[in-house]
């Protein structure tokens, strides 16, 4: 520990890194009923507190050492941390990344004129070959997480907290992968304010710390889990298992819901996003305070990276609200008539909001619909179970389910062999309770809906697809309705994409 703290005080890291701001969010504060700060590690040159690390293992390496080149494997932050500080200092520098690696990660690389070594379909594979290029070439292997003058380095975060803070905090959250953040930190906290909690934060599926602190003993995960792939680590350092041991009061897991609602808290308090591990912090400080029900304390998140692919806010911004527990999703058994789904909605749905709706015609008895519902919280979600129950609907809730949430929400449908003389409409409901029971109540019960798909979208209206079996004749009545319902709507009975796939 006195090596360590040692090595903290006296590290290099500001001839790269900057001290970054520690932040106090009115909103989340008022939000949680606490006093919450973030430390902005997303506002480092790269994005990510990795820097710290990175340039402090390699400011401190010989001239001979310097000469024979640096290497790392890495597909993250850890690249980038590692790419920034051999381009300042001079030293030629290789990065072995997955063939796999998302093209974007691979050209901020090789932005800082860094060689890039492309082998392996998984950051294994590319380790593999990393380790053969160092027994090869004689390069010095610049470790992620498991090295003193690494843990060093990301210690000087605590340093700056304590500062910044004066002390004052009651517990600081951090994102746990292989330990090295969270070691730098036990290493100053712990020896200098002792009283102040240190919490690791994990995701559910790459929990390899706490499964390891829970054992005795370091445990390797068979898998990991890619969504918070900063932290994805399948076994802690050695070093960094036996400081967290000794010095860390406890870790939190969270799933990836909580994550994607820790990054729209973020961007809501800072309008700045962050990548899933960036969030994991948050995700741990709001589910403490949640589950623990902690008011009038001082809490700390560490944002610790914001290398976030744009592709992957559409993910994120559709998890949020089952991650705030705003969103419940369940598969819903109704009869297979006319009126039945009217039914459902004045008695079961009532002014609750709609937030999905899919329903495919297949067999004549009865209905399987998919549909979510805005709820707050987990009592609203079991109390519209138990409605759904009373008037005698079966049901399934879906909204723990990995497998519904991640794709058979948008599978829902295909092609029906019983429909017949089925009409296809667009139409814009306007985004508010009641839009879809004034909807079936205009329709009436002369018509069968064999097509039902909506998603809300956060806008004015939403969007909604509607099959209809209108029988031969009712074409008049047809239109007559649609004019009278006053919703803009436009048929798509003739377009290609529905006759190949609906």
């Amino acid at each position: 520990m006195q090596k360590l703290l040692k090595q903290i005080l006296t590290s290099k890291v500001y001839e790269a890194a900057i001290e970054t701001p520690l932040e106090e969010s009115v909103f989340l504060s008022q939000r949680l009923n606490n006093r919450v700060l973030l430390k902005r590690e997303d506002l480092q040159p790269v994005f990510s507190f990795k820097i710290r690390g990175a340039y402090n293992r390699i400011a401190n390496l010989t001239e001979e050492e310097r000469a024979r080149g640096i290497i790392t494997a890495s597909a993250g932050n850890h690249a980038q941390g590692v790419a920034f500080s051999g381009q300042k200092l001079g030293i030629k520098t290789t990065i072995v990344m997955p063939v796999t690696t998302p093209a974007i990660k691979v050209s901020a690389v090789r932005a800082f004129g860094v060689e890039v070594v492309l082998s392996g379909d998984s950051y294994s594979e590319a380790a593999e070959h990393c380790a053969y290029l160092v027994a090869r070439s004689g390069m010095i292997f610049i470790p992620p997480f498991d090295d003193e003058l690494v843990i060093a380095g990301q210690g000087t975060i605590a340093n700056e907290l304590l500062r910044q803070s004066a002390g004052r905090m009651d517990a600081v959250f951090v994102p746990v992968g292989g330990g090295g953040l969270l070691a730098g930190m036990a290493v100053f906290l712990k020896s200098l304010c002792p009283e102040v909690k240190l919490i690791g934060v994990e995701p559910i599926d790459s929990d390899a710390m706490s499964r390891s602190l829970a054992a005795g003993r370091r445990v390797k995960l068979d898998s990991v889990g890619i969504f918070a792939d900063g932290v994805a680590v399948r076994e802690v350092g050695q070093l960094t298992f036996d400081i967290c041991r000794k010095h860390v009061d406890e870790i939190i897991r969270v799933d990836t819901d909580e994550i994607c609602s820790a990054i729209k808290s973020v961007y809501q308090a800072t309008r700045s996003i962050v990548e899933p591990a960036g969030a994991l912090a948050l995700a741990g400080l709001k589910k403490f305070v949640r589950d623990r029900r902690v008011t009038g304390q001082t809490l700390v998140a560490i944002n610790s990276g914001a290398n976030m692919n744009f592709d992957r806010l559409r993910y994120v911004a559709e998890r949020t609200l089952i991650g705030e527990k705003q969103e419940a999703l369940f598969a819903v058994t109704i009869p297979e008539e006319p009126g039945s789904l009217f039914r459902f909605c004045r008695e079961v749905v009532g002014e609750r909001n709609i937030t999905e709706f899919n329903y495919r015609l297949s067999e004549r008895e009865s209905a399987e619909i998919f549909v979510g519902i805005a709820v707050n919280g987990d009592e609203q979600r079991r109390a519209f179970r138990e409605q759904l129950t009373v008037h005698g609907f079966k049901s399934v809730d879906l909204t723990d389910n990995e497998l519904a949430k991640t794709h058979v929400r948008y599978m829902v449908g295909g092609r029906s062999p019983n429909v017949r003389g089925e009409r296809l409409f667009r139409f814009w409901f306007p985004e508010r309770p009641g839009a879809t029971a004034r909807f079936l109540a205009a329709m009436g019960a002369d018509w069968n809906i064999s097509l039902f798909h909506y998603r809300t979208q956060g806008g004015d209206f939403g969007r909604v697809l509607v099959g209809l079996e209108i029988p031969s004749g009712q074409e008049a009545q047809l239109q007559a309705f649609l004019d009278g319902l006053g919703y803009r709507y436009v048929e798509e009975s003739d377009n290609e994409a529905y006759r190949l796939f609906l």
